[in-house]
């Protein structure tokens, strides 16, 4: 699918807060009518661009303190088997499969103790991941791909 201009500043504009933006709001800014957003929002919905709507947590004041980057190693052909299969592991938030190197998974999980995060680290193990590094992350900032906004003009993006 291409992403002409409306879908690209469609896109920005829900990653820059999707919950707390209307599409009559996104039209105005956008130059286009509400339904013109809505109807582009299901086209983006429809061919997988958009795969859904999360909210950023943050696991510290979540009472979640230990938030960690696992770096593994998964053999190639069973790379995308293992990444799936790392879901079912109890406290694994996000899963990265990487293209090439020898750390060609990244895994992070979330716990209360040491005792959360080393069990994470064996199960992991134990499904076939070789877990070549363990990080604590201190922060996680994300933003919109600038260049979906950047004809918006109007100094809102």
């Amino acid at each position: 699918m291409d992403l002409d201009e409306t879908n690209r500043a469609v896109l920005y504009m829900l990653q820059r807060d999707a919950r707390r933006i209307t599409t009559q709001e996104m039209a105005e800014q956008i130059g286009v009518s509400a339904s013109t957003v809505r109807n582009r929002i299901e086209e983006l919905e429809n061919e997988g661009i958009i795969r859904g709507y999360h909210p950023v947590v943050d696991y510290d004041k979540a009472g979640l303190q230990l938030h960690v980057l696992f770096s593994c190693t998964a053999p190639n052909p069973e790379r995308e088997r293992l990444a799936t299969q790392a879901r079912n592991v109890s406290g694994v938030v996000a899963i990265q499969e990487v293209l090439n190197g020898k750390e060609n998974v990244q895994i992070e999980a979330v716990g209360t103790e040491t005792d959360d995060i080393a069990r994470v680290g064996d199960e992991l193990s134990s499904l076939g991941f070789e877990v070549v590094n363990s990080k604590i992350l201190k922060s996680y900032h994300q933003q919109p791909f600038d260049h979906f906004g950047e004809h918006l003009v109007d100094g809102d993006d």
